[in-house]
């Protein structure tokens, strides 16, 4: 798994309004911190993402980045803290996915 982007956090002690005008405006435009990058474990069925944003209750969609990723069905099981198992079929090219993770 590889993080995407981070993007700027309110500090829970302090930060003025103009931060916070920032953050919130950021969020708007939709700029959170919830997005990856996965390859796809080849000539297996399953793929473990982890990402200690994912929950028991998380959703998380995917987009393909690559050709050979552009086919497949990615079935989510086996959501809990930090980690999800992805089944699909086993290949041997390399299928890549963004993925942003919501909940």
């Amino acid at each position: 798994m590889t993080r995407s982007t981070n993007y700027r956090r309110l500090s829970i002690y302090e930060d003025d309004a103009l931060n916070t005008a920032n953050v919130v405006n950021g969020i708007l435009d939709g700029k959170i911190n919830s997005t990856g990058s996965i390859t796809l474990t080849n000539s297996s069925t399953t793929t473990t993402l982890s990402d200690d944003r994912i929950g028991g209750d998380s959703v998380i969609l995917f987009m393909p980045t690559t050709s050979d990723a552009s086919s497949v069905n990615i079935h989510v099981t086996g959501r809990q803290k930090g980690q999800a198992t992805l089944n699909h079929a086993s290949a041997t090219t390399t299928r890549s996915f963004d993925y942003v993770i919501l909940g």
